[in-house]
This record gives structure tokens, C-alpha cells and sequence, in this order.
């Protein structure tokens, strides 16, 4: 199986990329930011150093340690499916590239795409985490019933 990012906002840059060419150089004239200069502008020597595409950039530097899938809800849903479906993981860790857009852009766009695939729950056990995983209430020393 080949992971592939698709396309949003490369981390690495701060850079709303879903007008990219996959295949093409990084363009040259990205939009200015406020926030980690030094490591964006590291980011493009290397990319234009190592004569990297947009899609080997996202390989590389995919997300915070790892391999980030970006694009469209429905793209990301059948790649996480794929992963799912393939033994290649168990779960995902979620991060946000930005907030509060990100989490947005998860819950209403990613999220329905996920449950229309059953690999996400509709509803929950219980009210509580703890009731949904079946754990018992621990005592409480300062509130006990009498």
C-alpha cells in the first residue's frame, strides 16, 4: 500500500496548498505568515534544494512526525479506510493544523464521510467516557453517600 497525501495546508509551510499541482516544484512565491518562519524558510531550501514536488514534501514532512492525509473529507475517509481495512493501523491520532477551521473542517466535513464508511460510530454507549468504555465509577473520599 502506498500512502499518499492528498492536498490542504502543508504544515511545514503554513501554506493553504490545495491549489497546488501534486507533481509540480513548490512554487515559488507562497503567501507570507506570521508564524515559524525559520523552519518554513527551511522547508523551501530544502524543497528546492533536493528538487522536491509538492507530494514528496508532504511525504516527508506529512505532518508532526509523521504522514499527514490532506484534501478532500471524502479522499481522506478512503484512505484512512484503506489503512484501516489493510491491518497497516488501528486508529488515528487527529491534528489540527490550524484552529478553530481544522477542527471545523473534521467534525462537519470528515467526520460524516467516516460514518457514511462505518469506521466511525454514529452514537455512544453512554453519557460519560467512562460509561461508554463500561468502567466502573472509582470511590470519592471527600463525597461519599451516607
Amino acid at each position: 500500500m502506498s500512502a499518499r497525501p492528498v492536498k490542504s495546508k502543508l504544515l511545514v509551510l503554513e501554506t493553504d496548498a490545495s491549489g497546488f499541482d501534486d507533481n509540480a516544484a513548490l512554487p515559488t512565491a507562497l503567501p507570507s505568515t506570521i508564524s515559524m518562519l525559520t523552519a518554513r524558510s527551511t522547508n523551501e531550501r530544502f524543497a528546492a534544494s533536493e528538487k522536491l514536488t509538492v507530494r514528496q514534501l508532504a511525504q516527508k514532512f506529512g505532518g508532526y512526525s509523521g504522514l499527514a492525509f490532506v484534501g478532500e473529507p471524502g479522499a481522506i475517509a478512503e484512505e484512512m479506510k484503506t489503512w484501516l481495512d489493510e491491518e497497516a493501523c488501528d486508529g488515528f491520532t487527529v491534528v489540527f493544523p490550524y484552529l478553530p477551521q481544522g477542527l471545523d473542517d473534521v467534525t462537519e466535513r470528515l467526520v460524516p464521510k467516516l460514518q457514511k464508511r462505518g469506521i466511525l460510530r454514529k452514537e455512544y454507549e453512554g453519557k460519560t467516557l467512562r460509561e461508554h468504555l463500561g468502567l466502573p465509577r472509582p470511590g470519592n473520599k471527600y463525597f461519599e453517600k451516607s
